[in-house]
């Protein structure tokens, strides 16, 4: 009997961790820090929890239940973020209804369905919705389960950042397996930048680990770690990283945090990786 090979980034036990961390810290929330402004534009950090809610039940409708609701009429990239910027904010403002108390217990139940429910599939299965923020047309379950997984941590972190409690999410165990799924993304943002063949490009994350990308003859790639010596290098504190990524940090305001080597504008374009939709 073979035995299944091993997932690239495993997050499934981790999602439990995360529910147990978020609901802990919004029941120690006082009422106005529920109204405190976030990274994410103009959601508070009530909205931001409204946002996480929508998540849990959305997936149980659509992907345990089978009930999509509504679909977009427009399936590229573009068609796709507005589509779901719009079900964002519709959800979001209509959640501004319940109380911070229901909007935990909710997400106390929803949590723990959600959890049950990515335990289910088959990690080497074709996933429903495709990473595209990653440039796939197709992904498999364990990276969609991966990606759901960036989608809670960077949104409870964005809930810490306004409340000032963030170290809870940045321990190795909970951050690693953030960090590297959202570089998976690293071979799309490079996919305009031109440069010979063999080319190496090396992403360091204090802390947190290094990654090569390698320029083959056909498109950029994801390369094991080695000694050989790159064309460019850029290396970005944690908190820099994780902000920009997700949209919380422009790369202006990220380019004087980071430090270079090598081809300087090569190494730059790792600042143009957006790790999320919308």
């Amino acid at each position: 009997m073979t035995s299944a090979p091993p997932i690239p980034i495993e997050t499934r036990p981790l999602f439990a961790e995360l529910d147990r961390l978020l609901l802990e810290l919004l029941r120690s929330l006082a009422p106005d820090d529920w109204q405190r402004p976030t990274l994410a534009r103009l959601w508070t950090v009530k909205d931001v929890a409204a946002h996480l809610l929508d998540g849990n039940l959305r997936t149980l409708s659509m992907l345990r239940d089978g009930y999509f609701g509504e679909a977009p009429d427009d399936f590229s990239y573009a068609g796709l973020v507005a589509y779901l910027n719009r079900l964002n904010a519709d959800w979001v403002r209509a959640a501004r209804r319940l109380s911070p108390a229901v909007l935990t217990d909710l997400l106390a139940q929803s949590g723990a369905e959600y959890t049950a429910y990515l335990r289910t599939l088959d990690p080497w299965a074709p996933a429903a919705f495709s990473v595209a923020w990653a440039g796939e047309a197709e992904s498999l379950n364990w990276f969609h389960i991966a990606r759901d997984y960036t989608e809670k941590w960077h949104h409870q972190q964005q809930i810490r950042t306004a409340v000032g409690q963030t170290d809870a999410l940045m321990t190795p165990a909970l951050f690693r397996p953030f960090i590297e799924t959202l570089l998976r993304g690293l071979p799309h943002a490079y996919r305009a930048v031109t440069a010979p063949a063999g080319t190496r490009v090396r992403v360091g994350i204090e802390g947190g680990g290094t990654w090569d990308l390698l320029k083959t003859a056909e498109a950029w790639q994801l390369a094991p770690p080695t000694a050989a010596a790159s064309s460019a290098e850029i290396t970005l504190p944690p908190d820099v990283a994780w902000r920009l990524f997700t949209k919380g940090m422009s790369p202006a305001e990220a380019e004087p945090l980071v430090q270079l080597a090598g081809d300087a504008q090569l190494a730059k374009a790792a600042l143009n990786l957006v790790a999320v939709m919308g």
